[in-house]
């Protein structure tokens, strides 16, 4: 029998997107022996699929949009050649090569290949065995496929054909209202398409607040979108080259492209996790508050099945890493922010005023509309939009969650981040001097309703 090539490292990091990357880097610059796996592209979903590229396409049609609603600014015109080159940069070419010089510049040992866990402490990848101390798996997630009739026969895109493409179709279907959807979605449709989204819930964005939902249901509808809320796709089919999606009422649409937008699923299987003694589930790795699944294996990112962003697979990158040197840390997640780059914004942190109630918290939510608000709307362009609402715990006098759709809403939800976490109390926030004008003025505006809800008298 052909017996395997061995290298011992300190640590086995699987998966180079962004979680991978940050752990990677922290245990090199501490000094360890690490070796990074990585069967696609070093950089990742995030990195080549998804927040970046997307973001980059979005930008030059909210440009535009922005223009349109600044007084004294001429309509510019959109580029598309221009836009494409400019992500294709963004996104290296699809070509990590860059990338991996880096972390061999750094003395970390980059393995461009498929891995699973052969044991406690070795990772079989690229026809040898990679023992360390410490497995970080890192492998990230997959676009979950609904399994609906004829939908694979038909052919589909998800965000990977979206961000990537290089020609804007005449027409696309989308398959799922959540944040993928609404961004892209606006997104060809303001490079020129024809939209529809297929949403199985009665809003888009259906885990924020209801207004959330209702608010960018708005916005996209005056961008041309067609919104079909609370319908099911049950079947697809082609039709003279376009895919064509039956609903569950008995109607259908039909697109030249599909997109499926439907969530997306930790990438657990076929990793040998069973090998280590952990048992994943459809949520994904189960871990504990050291972001360790077993003794020596640590679970970071989307495989944990705990709110899929990039920003939370750094984070836990963050923790894990801090525990495998020594130290002792352990992840908070009551304020992770969840901002959907559509236009208006959409931004949130916490829980909803409905979720807090069901935990049995004493919850109240202000909200107001910011141009009734604050300067800053008036400011920004001719025509003032925004809405915004916190939702406090009566009982402790703290900020318990927060959203807003608006312009920049993903800039200052972060106030409400840091006020969550640190549970800084209500008379505080309201007593903070706010730059003026800036949307973060809209914190001490939402308080001050609630001194007036209370009926006691503002200050002379």
């Amino acid at each position: 029998m052909l017996r395997r090539m061995s290298r011992r490292f300190d640590a086995v990091v699987l998966g180079a997107g962004p979680g991978g990357e940050v752990a990677t880097g922290i245990l090199a610059d501490a000094g360890l022996t690490v070796a990074l796996v990585e069967r696609e592209l070093v950089g990742g979903e995030c990195g080549y699929w998804a927040c970046i590229p997307s973001k980059t396409l979005l930008r030059p049609p909210e440009a535009r949009s922005e223009s349109e609603r600044t007084a004294g600014v001429s309509r510019p015109e959109l580029e598309w050649a221009r836009v494409v080159e400019y992500r294709d940069w963004m996104i290296r070419h699809l070509d990590d090569s860059g990338a991996v010089a880096g972390y061999e510049q750094r003395g970390v040992t980059v393995v461009k290949a498929p891995a699973r866990l052969a044991g406690p402490g070795k990772v079989e990848a690229g026809g040898e065995v990679l023992e360390a101390e410490h497995v970080v798996v890192a492998t990230g997630s997959d676009p979950a496929v609904p399994p609906i009739e004829g939908l694979r026969e038909a052919g589909f895109w998800t965000n990977r054909e979206v961000t990537t493409l290089r020609e804007i179709p005449r027409s696309a279907v989308f398959i799922g209202g959540g944040a993928v959807g609404v961004e892209l979605g606006q997104m060809l449709a303001r490079f020129g398409a024809q939209v529809t989204i297929v949403q199985a819930a009665d809003r888009l964005l259906d885990r924020e607040d209801p207004q959330v939902g209702r608010l960018i249901e708005a916005a996209l509808e005056q961008d041309g979108l067609r919104l079909l809320l609370g319908r099911q796709a049950t079947r697809v089919s082609v039709d003279r080259g376009e895919r064509v999606v039956e609903l569950d009422d008995g109607s259908a649409v039909r697109g030249e492209r599909l997109v499926v937008a439907a969530g997306r699923r930790p990438r657990v299987s076929g990793l040998g996790l069973e090998r280590v003694g952990v048992e994943a589930n459809a949520r994904g790795i189960p871990v504990d508050e050291r972001c360790r699944a077993a003794e020596g294996v640590w679970a970071i990112g989307d495989a944990t099945g705990v709110s899929l962003f990039t920003h939370v697979a750094k984070y836990q990158a963050r923790v894990a890493s801090a525990n495998i040197l020594g130290e002792h840390a352990t992840a908070d997640y009551r304020a992770v922010p969840r901002v959907v780059f559509s236009d208006p914004e959409v931004a949130a942190v916490g829980l909803t005023v409905e979720q807090a109630r069901r935990q049995g918290i004493d919850a109240a939510e202000l909200t107001l509309d910011l141009p009734d608000a604050i300067a800053r709307p008036y400011t920004y362009e001719e025509q003032p939009r925004g809405r915004f609402g916190i939702v406090i715990d009566r009982g402790r006098d703290v900020l318990v969650g927060a959203w807003a759709v608006a312009p920049l809403a993903g800039e200052w939800i972060h106030q409400a981040v840091l006020a969550i976490r640190a549970e800084i109390p209500l008379t505080v926030l309201e007593d903070t001097i706010a730059q003026f004008p800036t949307f973060s003025e809209a914190y001490v505006a939402a308080l001050r309703t609630r001194r007036r809800e209370r009926g006691r008298a503002e200050p002379a």
